[in-house]
């Protein structure tokens, strides 16, 4: 089934040219079932690619979806148009009464920050906050897991020497969790990151259970089931191109980077990478947006007290 989607969103050209199934809006009010209803919190710059890839791998689920955009409200955007913001995208101020079947809550340029000094960690907090009683399940991604980690679990990351950057091969650890099925034992994961959550400081905590890990970058999927959170450390949503824009980018700003781990053929920057990742992306988005299906009740507003009930429509 598809995902619904504004008419006119920029995204909606390049999703329809690569065959992921959409419903535009005007269609999907005609229809009498109940899209599953999914927020996505978009802290990245470019908030037009981040979009478009999470659409890429929603849109691949059997189930019609229903998107709300959300940024922060208390941090000014300077890489996306403050048009494309104002018609697509709204605040959480603005969607604070409503309940949501899920929330995705994205990685973000800050992670040699402490928390405490991103400019709009009040914000994250409260929302991460709302989301225990108004959102019945949640996936973060990269410095959006790792806030997650912290805010709910205390779990502090690590700075790395040097920026880990590359395809990294990870194993399934825990075969058992529906997030997984279908995987391979052994699979490609983009990582791109200046920090980690170490499988120590996860051990112990009995909430938490790590699914996939690798052996030279660490911890990837980790499991709060009782919670219904999500956590992903690296970047299946990634396109094959986001590794060397990031490398180029890099490079003009005199920051010396390596060359990304097991990423361009030869290791030659001058060739073009290949995607390697994209059926495990699939999965794992279809494997959750299932798992949010099957568990979360059709009246949303149940999710929270009577007195306290959220708007759905």
């Amino acid at each position: 089934m598809p995902i619904k989607i504004p008419n006119n969103l920029p995204g909606r050209k390049t999703l329809e040219q690569e065959h992921v199934p959409l419903i535009l809006e005007d269609r999907a009010l005609r229809q009498d079932i109940r899209p599953l209803q999914i927020a996505i919190l978009n802290l990245m710059p470019d908030k037009e690619v981040t979009e478009t890839q999470l659409l890429r791998a929603l849109g691949l689920s059997p189930l019609q979806i229903e998107i709300t955009l959300l940024h922060a409200g208390t941090h000014q955007s300077r890489n996306t148009p403050q048009e494309h913001l104002t018609a697509f995208y709204r605040t959480h101020e603005d969607v604070k009464d409503k309940c949501f079947d899920a929330l995705i809550v994205t990685g973000a340029p800050v992670g040699h920050l402490p928390y405490e000094e991103v400019g709009y960690w009040p914000e994250l907090t409260r929302i991460f906050d709302w989301a225990r009683t108004h959102v019945y399940s949640s996936l973060s991604i990269c410095w959006g897991a790792m806030a997650g980690l912290y805010h709910y679990e205390g779990i502090d990351k690590r700075r790395l020497a040097r920026k880990r950057s590359g395809i990294y091969r990870h194993r399934v650890v825990n075969k058992a969790s529906p997030l997984v099925a279908g995987f391979d034992d052994f699979f490609d994961v983009p990582v791109s990151r200046h920090t980690e959550v170490s499988a120590g400081d996860i051990a112990g905590r009995a909430a938490l259970e790590v699914l996939v890990e690798a052996p030279d970058s660490g911890v990837f999927i980790v499991e709060d089931k009782a919670a219904r959170r999500v956590y992903i450390l690296n970047h299946l949503e990634y396109d094959a191109e986001t590794l060397q824009k990031e490398y180029q980018r890099d490079l003009a700003a005199g920051l010396n980077p390596q060359i990304p781990h097991n990423y361009f053929p030869a290791n030659d920057p001058r060739q073009t990478p290949q995607i390697t990742w994209r059926a495990h992306r699939t999965l794992l988005f279809t494997n959750w947006v299932n798992a949010v299906y099957q568990g979360t009740p059709y009246d949303l507003s149940s999710l929270v007290a009577q007195e306290a009930a959220c708007a759905v429509a």
